[in-house]
């Protein structure tokens, strides 16, 4: 499996967002100017974010984005799902397929391709956002990731 930016910048997006939107909304420029990625780029993951439940946008002069969950009930995998789509680096039809493979019955690789995917799955979805703002916080206590902003 190979995540795509839209995977690791969007992880990254939403640990910063975490981190510094725990008093008020944080907006996509401070975001940007943080991880030094584009504004535009990260609009585009936030609205896919917000889709999926994870963000929510705050209107207004002090607006911005917060969390739509707590950062303990938001998985790796929820966020990674939300950009990527389905995480499995192997789609076997054998056990998706109404009809199956035509190779299903002696075929023994698909019991490969299961714990694959399901050890992925497993591990994206144990870690929580709350364990890796505290990572953020122990490796850079001040707070300032890539650049400054105004909002902090």
């Amino acid at each position: 499996m190979k995540l795509s930016t839209k995977g690791k910048y969007g992880l990254r997006a939403i640990i910063d967002l975490a981190r510094f939107s725990e008093k008020e909304p944080v907006s996509i420029g401070c975001i940007a100017t943080r991880q030094k990625l584009s504004e535009r780029y990260l609009e585009q993951l936030f609205a896919l974010l917000k889709k999926a439940g994870l963000v929510k946008s705050i209107r207004g002069a002090s607006g911005g984005y917060v969390l739509a969950r707590d950062a303990s009930e938001i998985s790796v995998g929820d966020v990674l799902r939300a950009l990527e789509g389905n995480l499995e680096p192997v789609r076997c039809a054998a056990f998706y397929s109404e009809e199956g493979c035509m190779a299903s019955d002696e075929c023994v690789t698909k019991y490969v391709w299961q714990k694959i995917n399901d050890s992925i799955n497993k591990t994206v979805n144990e870690i929580k956002l709350d364990e890796l703002v505290k990572e953020s916080k122990e490796l850079n206590p001040e707070g300032v990731i890539h650049g400054e902003c105004s909002q902090q």
